[in-house]
C-alpha cells in the first residue's frame, strides 16, 4: 500500500476530490495556508499499482505535475474500501513516479560510485589471484553496478534522456576504470613476493572461467538483469540482485586487467569482450522488462518516441551481443588453443630429452619459448619454437636435433613448426 499526499491548486478542490469520490477512495483534506498557489492538501491510501493511474487522473483534474506530490509506504492501512481498491488495482508493481525516483537514487554521486567500484575491483582482483570464490562474492557486495543499469533502462522507457545518459556513462566509465584498476593492482602484485614466481594466471581456476567460451555467463547476465528489474518494480531483494549483476561484470573486468598486467592480450581481450557482452545483456533484459511491465512517459506525446527508443536500442543491443558473441568464441578458442599447444610442446620436449639417447650424453632443455598467438592460429601459420639446451663442455651434440624435435612435435600435435635450438656449454665440479 501507498499513502499519497497531493497539494491542490487554487480553484481545483472540487474537481480533485470528485476524482477520489468516483474512485471510492478514502481521503482527508487540510486547508493549505503556507502558499497562495494552493488551497488544500489531500491525503489518501492506494495500492502501489494504483498510484500511477490515480495521479494521472488528478493531473487531468488540475493538479500540477511534479509539485509537492509525496508517496509514502505505510506499515498498514485500515479502511472499509481497501479490499475493493486492492481488487481493482491488482498487481505488485510500483508507480512510474516511484520507479523514476528509485532509479535516480540507485545512481549515486560520482565520488561514491567510483569509490565503491575501485574498492570492489581491488577485492575482486585479489580474489581471482587467490582463486577464492568467497572473496569474489564478497567484492560483489560492495560493487555498485546495479544502479547505473537500472537508471539507463528507466530513463529510456520514460523518455528521460538525462537519466538514461547518466546510467550509460556511469556503466561505461565504471567498467573501464575497473579494468584499469585491476591492471595497476596486477602490475604491483606481479612484481612483488605475494605470488609464486612465474605464475601463469591462465592456470588459476577463477580466471580460466572468465576466458573460456562459456556462454552461461551471458545467461547469468540476462537473468541478473531481469532479476534486477523485478526487484526494483516490486521493491524486494535489490541488494542481493545487485550482487548477481556485479558478478556478471566485475570479475571479467578484473580478469581483463590482469591479462594486461601479465602481458597476455588473448586473456585481456577475451575477458573484456565478456564484460561488454554481459553489460549489453543486463541492459537489454532490464530495458525490455520495464517496457513490458507497462511503464511509459508521463506525457502522452512522448510515448511514441519512447517506444521507438526502446525498440531501436533493444535491437541494437541484441545485434551487438550476437556479433560480439561470435568474436568471443573465436578469441576464446584461439586463446585456449595457444595454451594447449604451449603445454604440449613443453611436454614433448621434456619427454624427448628424457630418452636415453639424449639424457645419456647429458643434454638438458633449459628454456623453451613458443612464439605463437591468436593471430597465428587464425592465419594457420607455423608454430615458432626456440629451445635452449645445456650440454657438458666436452660433449658433442647431434647435428640434426632441431629436425628431430620438429618431426616429433609435428607428429604429436599435428601442426607445422619452425624449431631453432641453441646450446649452452656447462661445467661441473667434482
Amino acid at each position: 500500500m501507498r499513502l499519497v499526499q497531493v497539494l491542490i491548486p487554487e480553484g481545483k478542490r472540487e474537481s480533485v476530490l470528485s476524482v477520489l469520490d468516483n474512485e471510492q477512495i478514502d481521503y482527508a483534506v487540510w486547508d493549505e495556508t503556507g502558499r497562495g498557489d494552493f488551497e488544500a492538501l489531500v491525503q489518501f491510501p492506494i495500492p502501489s499499482i494504483g498510484v500511477e493511474p490515480i495521479l494521472d487522473k488528478l493531473r487531468e483534474a488540475g493538479v500540477i505535475r511534479g509539485v509537492y506530490t509525496i508517496v509514502l509506504s505505510p506499515e498498514t492501512v485500515i479502511s472499509e474500501h481497501i479490499d475493493m481498491l486492492k481488487s481493482r488495482y491488482a498487481g505488485e508493481r510500483i508507480s512510474r513516479e516511484e520507479l523514476i525516483a528509485r532509479a535516480r537514487s540507485l545512481a549515486p554521486a560520482a565520488s561514491t560510485y567510483f569509490a565503491f567500484l575501485i574498492l570492489s575491483t581491488i577485492i575482486a582482483t585479489a580474489g581471482l589471484l587467490l582463486d577464492s570464490a568467497a572473496t569474489i562474492i564478497g567484492a560483489m557486495v560492495v560493487a555498485p553496478l546495479m544502479g547505473p543499469a537500472i537508471t539507463a533502462s528507466v530513463g529510456t522507457v520514460v523518455d528521460d534522456r538525462k537519466l538514461a545518459s547518466r546510467g550509460v556513462v556511469l556503466q561505461v566509465t565504471g567498467l573501464v576504470m575497473a579494468i584499469a584498476v585491476s591492471a595497476l593492482v596486477g602490475f604491483f602484485i606481479k612484481e612483488s613476493f605475494f605470488l609464486p614466481p612465474g605464475l601463469d594466471i591462465r592456470d588459476v581456476t577463477q580466471i580460466a572461467e572468465r576466458i573460456s567460451p562459456n556462454f552461461l555467463y551471458v545467461l547469468l547476465a540476462l537473468g541478473s538483469g531481469l532479476a534486477g528489474a523485478i526487484s526494483v518494480i516490486r521493491n524486494v531483494g535489490s541488494a542481493l540482485v545487485g550482487v548477481a549483476i556485479a558478478i556478471a561484470l566485475i570479475p571479467p573486468a578484473a580478469t581483463s586487467g590482469l591479462g594486461i598486467a601479465w602481458g597476455l592480450p588473448g586473456v585481456a581481450l577475451a575477458a573484456a569482450l565478456l564484460v561488454v557482452i554481459n553489460m549489453l545483456a543486463v541492459n537489454v533484459s532490464t530495458l525490455v522488462l520495464f517496457w513490458l511491465s507497462g511503464f511509459r512517459p508521463p506525457e502522452f506525446s512522448a510515448i511514441n518516441h519512447a517506444r521507438y527508443a526502446v525498440i531501436s536500442r533493444s535491437a541494437l543491443l541484441l545485434i551487438a551481443i550476437t556479433i560480439l558473441s561470435v568474436v568471443l568464441i573465436l578469441v576464446s578458442f584461439s586463446s585456449y588453443q595457444t595454451y594447449v599447444i604451449e603445454q604440449k610442446v613443453n611436454e614433448e620436449v621434456n619427454y624427448m630429452f628424457e630418452e636415453p639417447m639424449y639424457s645419456g650424453i647429458g643434454l638438458t632443455p633449459v628454456e623453451v619459448s613458443i612464439g605463437y598467438d591468436s593471430g597465428n592460429i587464425l592465419l594457420e601459420e607455423p608454430v615458432r619454437v626456440d629451445i635452449v639446451v645445456a650440454h657438458p663442455a666436452a660433449q658433442e651434440v647431434p647435428e640434426d636435433i632441431a629436425i628431430q624435435i620438429d618431426r616429433r612435435l609435428t607428429e604429436a600435435i599435428n601442426r607445422n613448426f619452425e624449431v631453432r635450438v641453441g646450446f649452452v656449454e656447462t661445467q661441473q665440479t667434482a
